[in-house]
This record gives structure tokens, sequence and C-alpha cells, in this order.
């Protein structure tokens, strides 16, 4: 029997043990739709809109809330309040630190809601009602298939190994960082570094791990970590899973051990904040920010306001990963940037954190976008806050690559001064003299490098127009830097500086010292300014051969007898 819809059979049994069929409407019950409004959790506090960051801080703590508002549509976090008063920048206005939260109204449905918090929103504003903060846990998603599609056999090999020695020492692995981001782009290229953190001792797995693959092992003891070198395997860096505090702007932080989940925020960009757990079976990805939705929209985020501002170096770091993953800073994190520089200098920041930074940016195979990112930002005011961005200096970026693959094949100088000399070559004299001991260097490539930025503009004019002659005489005590800097600058300089090096300053007379006093020039200071002119006349092709060689030499010896 086939019952009618909205009716549903029930067997009755009685006293006596008969059975009863009997149907009976089923009862409708009311399904429970939870809304933006139902998981408020915190309240919003509205907050005078000039309010300064230490004001705010009192004020949230006093009245126990989690978020302020100041202004219609801008709101500060009280941690990001917090972050500002311990570095020193209590003054600083609140609203400075805010973050682009989104806005929903309170009807929203719970889904749009935990859609938003996915996307890396720490927290949610609901209109007139208050706020939804992200859960502090984050969410681990399997996803060993789809990396092991992505993954060398050798790279799953190793993972294995250290899951195996981790797992011995009692500790919990993750490999963070580039190979998660790559391997989730499908990107994975050569046997590069890995980033391995641990939820336990990681100087202690690395020393297990060092052993097991007959390695050496470098500890650093001040930040946990140790990095390991095997024999077929690039760098290996162990971590402890940290937290950072940042004592001042630009300073290096103290660590202390934490969970897995305060050791992705404390990094940089949503897009290096992946992990993926190696002791677990499933291979679980943690996304805590939403670094594989950034990947996807081709953005580049910062995690929190202040985040330039405790590490600049992040900035010539942004540039770096938005030129070789083909990311866009978001309109947020290039305000940061800009409340970072606008803080310029940093005294705690060193000189070799920024020239190291440079370097890898300088090696990067996209150096020229990176540099044009790096530029357009304003990040070489880390250097020197009067630095402007130029039609010439851009100009220079753009030639950077072309004069490293120069100067490398011909040991000229470092990739360093090239980007020095690149960055501050155009600006006026003062700031380029500023920007040049802001790179870590000393002693004879700090003083080529500023003699260098002094001479080139002049010397690039004269090169330029000169007889080969002239040119020759300009650069063959010329520097490397100087060269360098010639060859940035590009057209006729260029030209002659190339010519230079590969043939103008081989070009010796067949003529020397003996042949020229047998044609009558007296021994002394005479023989060698006899030989200088005759190398101009062969680098000027007004000789030949030996014979016109000691036609010039008796010619110009007259001459001098003449003036004589």
């Amino acid at each position: 029997m086939v019952e009618p819809p909205g009716r549903r059979r029930s067997t009755v049994r009685g006293a006596n043990g008969a059975e009863m069929m009997a149907a009976r409407r089923a009862h409708a019950y009311p399904q429970v739709v939870l809304t933006a409004g139902d998981l408020v959790d915190t309240e919003v506090l509205a907050a005078p809109p000039g309010i300064s960051a230490a004001d705010a801080l009192r004020l949230a703590r006093r009245r126990r809330v989690r978020v302020l508002a100041c202004g219609a549509t801008t709101h500060v976090l009280v941690d990001d309040l917090a972050r500002a008063d311990s570095l020193g920048l209590g003054d600083l206005a609140a609203r400075a630190v805010a973050r682009p939260l989104p806005i929903v109204p309170p009807r929203t449905p719970e889904l749009a809601v935990r859609r938003r918090l996915a996307e890396g929103a720490p927290t949610v504003i609901v209109s007139g009602a208050g706020a939804i903060a992200r859960p502090g846990t984050p969410r681990a998603v399997p996803v060993r298939a789809r990396l092991e599609k992505a993954l060398p056999a050798a790279t799953r090999a190793l993972l294995a190994e250290v899951a195996r020695v981790a797992a011995g020492q009692g500790a919990r692995a993750f490999v963070a960082g580039g190979l998660v981001r790559d391997a989730w782009r499908g990107a994975i290229g050569a046997a590069g570094d890995l980033d391995i953190v641990v939820e336990g001792d990681g100087p202690a797995v690395a020393r297990a791990l060092a052993d097991a693959l007959d390695g050496t092992l470098v500890e650093h003891e001040r930040f946990l970590t140790a990095s390991v070198r095997a024999p077929g395997h690039g760098r290996i860096d162990v971590a402890t899973a940290r937290s950072e505090r940042y004592d001042s702007p630009g300073a290096l932080p103290r660590v202390l051990p934490a969970p897995i989940g305060q050791d992705l925020q404390r990094r940089d960009f949503g897009v290096n904040a992946m992990a993926v757990e190696v002791t677990s079976d499933a291979w679980e990805l943690l996304d805590p920010f939403a670094g594989a939705a950034d990947l996807e929209r081709r953005r580049l985020r910062i995690l929190h306001p202040l985040s330039f501002v405790e590490d600049p170096t992040r900035l010539l770091r942004a540039a770096r990963y938005a030129a070789r993953l083909d990311l866009r800073p978001d309109a947020w994190t290039a305000r940061c940037q800009a409340l970072a520089l606008s803080l310029a200098p940093y005294a705690a920041l060193s000189a070799q954190r920024i020239a190291t930074d440079l370097e890898r940016l300088l090696a990067e195979p996209r150096c020229a976008k990176a540099l044009a990112v790096l530029a357009r930002g304003g990040a070489p005011r880390l250097l020197d806050p009067r630095w402007r961005l130029t039609r010439a200096t851009s100009a220079r970026l753009a030639a950077v690559p072309t004069t490293l693959a120069w100067t490398a094949g011909r040991a000229v100088t470092r990739p360093l001064i090239v980007g020095a000399l690149a960055l501050a070559g155009d600006q006026p004299a003062a700031v380029a003299e500023t920007m040049a001991g802001r790179l870590g260097l000393s002693g004879e490539p700090l003083s080529e490098l500023r003699r260098a930025l002094a001479e080139t503009p002049a010397l690039a004019r004269r090169v330029g127009a000169a007889t080969p002659s002239a040119a020759g005489r300009a650069l063959r005590g010329a520097s490397g830097a100087t060269l360098a800097a010639l060859h940035l600058a590009g057209g006729a300089a260029r030209q002659r500086v190339e010519w230079w090096l590969a043939r103008g300053r081989m070009v010796e007379p067949t003529v020397g010292g003996d042949d020229v006093i047998a044609l009558g020039v007296p021994r002394g200071p005479a023989v060698a300014s006899a030989l200088a002119a005759l190398r101009d006349a062969r680098l000027d092709g007004l000789v030949v051969d030996r014979a016109t060689e000691m036609d010039y030499v008796r010619a110009w010896h007259s001459s001098q007898e003449r003036k004589a």
C-alpha cells in the first residue's frame, strides 16, 4: 500500500497483542536558519574618529571590547592597537591601523558569513549589532592526493623521512611557506629549500634529521631554528613553531614557542601562511588567511596593518613575490606599505638586512619587474625618505637585468652595487650619498660606489661623444662600479663601455719601449708618453701596422723636440 504524501504509517500494538494500522498527518517542524545577527559574539564600540591608538586601546580595554568603530566604515581591532602600543606608536591615529573588515546586514545567512571568514577576514562586522570573530583554530583540509600529484618523487620521499624523524621525537611536523604555495599552484620546479615547522623541539628534530640524512647542521638558538644540508637535497630549514614580539619598529623579534596557528600568524603574506602537516596521514592543509584564494585571485595581502613596520624588509619581499608569482598588492596592503614608509628611516633596521633582501630580489629571474614594483611602492625610501621615482630612474631599473648579465660575464662588480647604482643614480647628490651608506658596504666597495654615483653623469656625456682614444683614456682607470653605472646609463655610453671591455682595452702597439728609444726618444718619462700616444693612435685607427707605428713615433718625437 502506498501512503499518500504527508502521511506516514505507524504500528500500534494494543494490550491484547493485536496490531492496528493508523495514519496521521505528519507534523511540520520549522527549520532554524541562523543569520549574522544570531552569530554576533562581540560588541563594536564607537570611538572618536581622531582618537590615538593608545587612547583607543585604553578605551577598548576599559569597556572590554575587541572592535572599535572610528567612523561608519572604519573598524580597528584591539589586537592591532596593542601591537601599535607595544611598538611605541601609541600616538599614531587609531584609524591608521584599521582593517577593511567586511560589513554585512544582520539578516545575512550564516553560510555567507562563514564564507567571509574563510576568505581571510579576522572579523565580520554586523551592521548595528556587533561583530563575529574568526575561530582561533584554523580548519584543516586533507590535501594529500593533490600535493602528492604536484610534488616530485624525491620531495615526497624527503617529506616522508621528515615525518618519520619528527614522530620519533614526539613532535608534529609541518611543511610551510614556498613549497606548499608552489605545490598548490602546480608550479614546482627544481628541488629547492624546504621550510619545516615543528610543534615540539625543532632543533632536536633537526639534529635527528641531519643524522638520518648524513648531513650537516647549523643551529640558530636565538630564533629556535636550525638548517640541515644533506647530499642530494637543498637546505632544509627546521624551526620550532613560534610567536614573535617586536620591541621597536624594524628590530629583530623575540621568539617564543607557540602552536602552529600562531606561527602562521607571524608570517608576512597570506600566500606564505599555508602549511601542511606531514605527520598526519591525510596531509592536512592549514590556510587561516586564505592564501589559496589569494593565489587564485593573484592577490598579495599582508596579514596585519603593522607587518611592514615590524619588519620593513617585507617591503622588498613584497616586490619579489609580486614579480615571481605575478601577484598584485591589494589596496589595503598598499596603504600599509605607505604607512611603514612614512615612518622611515628605521634606526633598528640594519643595513645588512636591507642589502640581503635587495640581493635576493636582484637574483630573481624577473628582477626588472620586481624593481619596478619596488620603486612604484616607494620602498627605496627605506634608504632615504627623500628618494623619488623619476623617469630616468625607471629607465635604469629596466636596464638592470641587461647590466647584471653583462657584469656577471666579466666580473665587473657585484649585483648589489648594480642595484644601488640603478636606484640612486638619478637622485640628488645628498640622497645618493645617504643611500650608498645604508647598504652595509664599507672600505673600497663603498668608496667605488660613491665615486661612481658622483662622476658617472658627466663621464657618460664625455665618453659617449669622445673619440676612441679619449674614451679609452677616461675608461682605463675607471672602477667596476663606474663601468656598471655607464652601462646602466644606456645609449652611446653603454656602447663605449661594451667596446672598451670587449676590444678597446686590449689594444696595444707592437712597437715596444726599446724600439721607441732606438727611434731617438730619450729614456725616462718620454718613453711612456710616446707609447701612450702610440696606443691612442692605434685606437683611433691612425696606425695599423709596425711600419706606420714607427713613422708615427718619429713624427711624435720631432713634434716634441719642436715644442721644447
